[in-house]
């Protein structure tokens, strides 16, 4: 993410021109955040009511460790899925497991009807794992590297506005809801018919041979070689040093949703749940804009963006986890339902804004670590499958536990606590690498790219001059 590499790509693209705005990265960064947004956003949005909007957060979550299961199986073969049929119509096929899901909870919010939850969710399961690789590997390879950090920022936003406009809903249907319940059930409606469309806005993307980026260069996001090969390469991969000592990173920074989401769900009354869906994404929405734009800077060493992005989010982590510890340890004797006009609602309620902040900011940090590890575009999806893989594990593990009822009550949070620590030492391990003995890998993979391109004009000149000479 250096100047130098935004120079030096525009001296060996003098021919680069201003890319057609519906091929552009920033075109494609709309794009795969509308699709976030109708798909895992509106995932999201019923998620941060707290138990998908239900009176009791237990078959949510077991339902959510249901999808996360179904999605470690997905994501392992996902890369082998982009060789067969290409990256788009990944993405597009990912996008059709989440409206059945939402599906399910209108049944069960409005008619008691459980089994389709179930359903919903294994569908959302076996689709999302696909969704979340393809959307990984595009934000990771589509933008120029100097714009990386602001393409995840704006990505992601699109994650969180899911949740602000379903909060928004919510908190207009339900304003008036000062106790313990479930939402509507309009609420769902509304839900299920964005989800509908989300395929729809799949479409838009431009594949990846034909975006154009404004340093000239081309995108690679391919596989090659059997379906076999690859599985064997993706296995490899994840066995390697440095993929294995992130795994704990992985695992504490997504291990908070279920926590986050079941601490709002038990503890707070509708227009509550409602509130903190909203405001919360407004908080997180911000700081991941401003994380992104921190991580650009190529003014700023890349050994110093690493470091102290890694410093600030981590030990921060660890105050909110000592925070939240103490308050549900607290809760677990009063069992208290807060409104907002209730005493002891802004601690409580504050806590929650920030646990989303702090996922928000773990979240976008993860692919800015992963995007420093892979060697070549083949890595970046292999990569990518493996990070929402690993990521979906242990939030199969978190909402599991979290239908545990005892456990969620307290539990989760002394747990995603222990294992911040243990994530700490063997992530520093490989971040304090990056832009040292790791270099700048994003560059390196460009650079690449940019020699495969100049030996493929150079091979189809000397083509044309021997047939010229024949």
């Amino acid at each position: 993410m250096s100047a130098s590499l935004k120079e030096s790509a525009s001296v060996a693209h003098g021919h680069a021109r201003k890319p057609v705005w519906y091929k552009s990265t920033f075109y494609n960064a709309l794009v795969l955040g509308v699709c976030n947004f109708l798909a895992p956003g509106i995932w999201g949005a019923m998620n941060s009511l707290g138990a998908g909007g239900q009176a009791s957060p237990h078959l949510v979550n077991a339902a959510n460790a249901l999808t996360f299961c179904l999605m470690v199986l997905s994501c392992f073969f996902s890369s082998a899925l982009v060789n067969t049929i290409g990256i788009k119509a990944v993405l597009i096929i990912g996008t059709m497991g989440y409206a059945p899901y939402a599906a399910g909870l209108y049944t069960n919010n409005r008619f008691g009807t459980e089994w389709l939850v179930l359903v919903g969710a294994a569908l959302c399961g076996l689709s999302a794992g696909l969704f979340w690789m393809a959307e990984a590997a595009i934000a990771l390879s589509y933008p120029e590297p100097y714009n990386q950090g602001k393409f995840l920022g704006f990505w992601l936003t699109f994650r969180v506005l899911g949740q602000l406009i379903g909060g928004a809903v919510n908190l207009g249907l339900n304003s008036k809801s000062g106790e313990a319940g479930k939402v509507s059930y309009t609420v769902y409606i509304v839900f299920i018919v964005l989800q509908s469309i989300a395929p729809l806005a799949g479409f838009f993307l431009t594949p990846p041979k034909k975006v154009e980026r404004s340093d000239g260069r081309k995108v690679k996001l391919e596989i090659q070689g059997s379906n076999k090969q690859e599985l064997l390469a993706t296995i490899k991969l994840f066995c390697t040093r440095d993929f294995l000592l992130i795994v704990p990173l992985i695992a504490q920074a997504v291990y908070s949703e279920a926590v986050m989401f079941t601490y709002l769900s038990l503890w707070f009354s509708v227009r509550a749940r409602a509130l903190g869906s909203f405001l919360s994404a407004i908080v997180a929405l911000t700081g991941g804009n401003l994380l992104g734009w921190f991580l650009d800077r190529a003014s700023i060493d890349l050994k110093v963006r690493a470091r102290g992005a890694f410093f600030f989010i981590m030990v921060t982590q660890g105050g909110w986890w000592i925070w939240s510890t103490v308050l549900t340890t607290r809760f677990e004797r009063e069992r208290p339902t807060f409104d907002w006009a209730d005493d002891g609602f802004g601690s409580a309620f504050t806590l929650f804004l920030i646990l989303v902040l702090a996922f928000q900011l773990q979240y976008l940090y993860l692919y800015f670590v992963v995007g420093h590890l892979a060697k070549s575009p083949e890595e970046v999806v292999r990569l990518a499958g493996l990070l929402r893989g690993t990521e979906s594990a242990a939030q199969a593990v978190s909402y599991g536990l979290g239908s545990v009822a005892s456990f969620g009550r307290v539990g989760g949070s002394a747990l995603n606590f222990g294992l911040w620590g243990v994530a700490l030492v063997p992530a520093w391990l490989v971040v304090k690498e990056i832009g040292g003995r790791l270099g700048d890998r994003r560059e390196a993979r460009e650079r690449a790219v940019q020699e495969e391109e100049k030996e493929e004009d150079t091979t189809t000149e000397t083509s044309v001059d021997e047939k010229a000479v024949v």
